[in-house]
């Protein structure tokens, strides 16, 4: 693994831990060499990370659509930006250039975007793991529903046992290192 794609709110969130975790991920990736593939934002989550990597000489690369970059969105100090048409474009993008994903506590993109990559594994058009980090337990319902979808048949468990729901870092990381991408799922004719 080389790099890895970072999904998180351009909130910063109402709980202090969320910050800290997102700090702590950042020097991860510094200390383990793993350059950040993130949308390119300066503030909430995305700003803290992004800026706590660079701070940190490590290595970024935004991705973020024309339109946001209008807006003033992009993260100033990002040497290493690209600007693309769409959302669609900005997903496939961090796709294709990381080797995982992760996604922090944020809003519904951060979902759209984690659920994105996660519901591609099982159709074998993305073939890394997809993990969500479970600070101070954010995750819990979604892992729930998660689990709703295997009792009622909607994903196997062997499919579900591909998305790691974790709040520690040494746990994710094994879990990416290790990765067997799901089966690919055939049908009757």
């Amino acid at each position: 693994m080389k790099k890895i794609a970072v999904y998180c709110g351009a909130a910063s969130g109402n709980d202090a831990r969320f910050q800290q975790a997102t700090i702590e991920l950042a020097h991860y990736l510094v200390e383990h060499n793993l350059a950040l593939v993130y949308g390119g934002g300066g503030v909430g989550l995305m700003g803290l990370l992004a800026k706590t990597v660079l701070q940190a000489d490590g290595q970024v690369y935004g991705i973020m659509t024309k339109e946001l970059v209008e807006r003033g969105a992009a993260l100033s100090e990002l040497t290493n930006l690209q600007v693309v048409a769409d959302m669609s474009e900005r997903k496939q993008q961090m796709m294709d250039l990381s080797d995982g994903c992760i996604a922090l506590p944020g809003g519904p993109g951060t979902l759209e975007e984690i659920s994105q990559s996660f519901s591609w594994t099982r159709l074998g058009d993305y073939t890394k793991p997809c993990v969500l980090y479970n600070v101070a337990g954010y995750y819990n319902t979604l892992q729930q529903m998660f689990e709703q979808m295997v009792a009622k048949g909607f994903l196997t468990t062997a499919d579900f046992e591909k998305l790691l729901f974790s709040d520690s870092l040494d746990e994710i990381f094994a879990f990416m290192e290790t990765y067997i991408p799901p089966q690919i799922r055939t049908y009757p004719k």
